[in-house]
């Protein structure tokens, strides 16, 4: 199946305005996601998705390739399904533009995922966290079946301990989706789960859609508030940046 990855990028953020062109080691963030999915050796094509001629401008500066879409959708899911329908592929990747930390190796987990296991409508990547990180409702958590599939995605603690320790996942924000399953996904509203805990992919589950989750070693601190911005500076420095 051939994969086309898409970041879909906007400006206005309620908790951070602008995000996108906020410079981290004086690169604007959606450079650093840019670079890490051309890297990416399952992708065969890469795109950002935006309605914004600031982030176009600078995505073209760099070198990417900027497909405008627009400004009416209400989530990045939707923006990405515009770029979908008019692709001749069969995986769709939808990158999240606020993971500066993100690694090739973590893009090809997922989509070798979904290659592999034909009864799963999308992959997603979970890692291993320490339950005082898995306390904050910033981390998204999830529990999964014995077959790696997800069973519910919560900002609260799940599974919570009250008997034993356990072990907490860490969702991070990356999709794999077989085309069909994007295009289904984008054509209902927001469930009602999703709009409790604030998760749109608990609309994938309500749907009744097949949510594989990939295990995979890595550090992720996506970039939500303008605090995170210093923190993952010093993630990348240690990186060797």
């Amino acid at each position: 199946m051939k994969t086309l990855a898409v970041i879909p990028a906007r400006f206005a953020s309620r908790r951070f305005p602008g995000k996108p062109l906020v410079k981290i080691l004086d690169k604007p963030m959606i450079q650093w996601v840019w670079e890490a999915v051309v890297r990416a050796t399952t992708v065969d094509s890469a795109v950002i998705a935006t309605d914004d001629e600031r982030i176009a401008k600078t995505a073209l500066d760099f070198g990417a390739r900027v497909v405008m879409t627009s400004p009416a959708h209400v989530s990045g899911s939707d923006r990405v399904a515009e770029v979908a329908k008019k692709a001749r592929v069969g995986f769709i990747v939808n990158v999240q533009g606020d993971e500066p930390l993100l690694e090739p190796s973590v893009i090809d987990a997922v989509v070798e995922a979904l290659n592999q296991d034909s009864e799963a409508d999308i992959t997603t990547p979970v890692a291993q966290i320490e339950e005082e990180e898995a306390k904050s409702p910033d981390v998204v958590k999830v529990v999964v079946d014995r077959k790696g599939r997800a069973l519910y995605f919560s900002r609260a603690l799940i599974p919570y301990p009250a008997r034993h320790q356990t072990t907490f996942l860490r969702h991070i924000g990356i999709y794999a989706f077989r085309k069909y399953a994007l295009l289904d996904f984008v054509k209902h509203g927001p469930s009602t789960l999703e709009r409790i805990e604030g998760l749109e992919q608990l609309r994938a589950l309500e749907m009744g859609l097949k949510i594989k989750a990939v295990s995979v070693r890595f550090t992720s601190h996506s970039v939500d508030r303008p605090e995170d911005v210093p923190v993952v500076e010093r993630l990348l420095r240690e990186r060797g940046y």
